[in-house]
């Protein structure tokens, strides 16, 4: 426990401060998980409806200083990337190995040396 009286108020605000952040940032949490759990389980309705709530937690939370804005920006461009993944998958199923295909085909053969 501090002995100092700053050091005992800082406490204070700390712990009150805890109290006020902790529902926000479990709410942030809860809502991540459900956003990222309906684009694994498939189902895109549904994952982009829960979209916007989402984007409004993340934001709130940005702003209410309890998580990094770069932090907010990296969290819904992953839940963003889970659910359009989901379109991915399901349309071209066989567009991975094109991909690889068109890869190969685009990295430069060897040089050829002037002697």
């Amino acid at each position: 426990m501090p002995l100092i009286k700053s050091a005992k108020k800082r406490l204070r605000q700390n712990r009150k401060r805890r109290e006020r952040n902790f529902p926000l940032r479990s709410k942030l949490k809860t809502v991540i998980k459900q956003a990222l759990k309906l684009a694994k389980d498939g189902k895109e309705a549904e994952a982009k409806a829960y979209l916007p709530r989402a984007f409004s937690v993340i934001d709130i939370a940005a702003k209410k200083n309890i998580i990094h804005p770069n932090n907010a920006a990296r969290k819904k461009s992953r839940i963003t990337k889970a659910v359009n993944g989901m379109n991915e998958k399901k349309a071209t199923p066989a567009a991975a190995p094109a991909a690889k295909a068109e890869k190969a085909e685009k990295e430069p053969a060897e040089e050829k040396t002037e002697e």
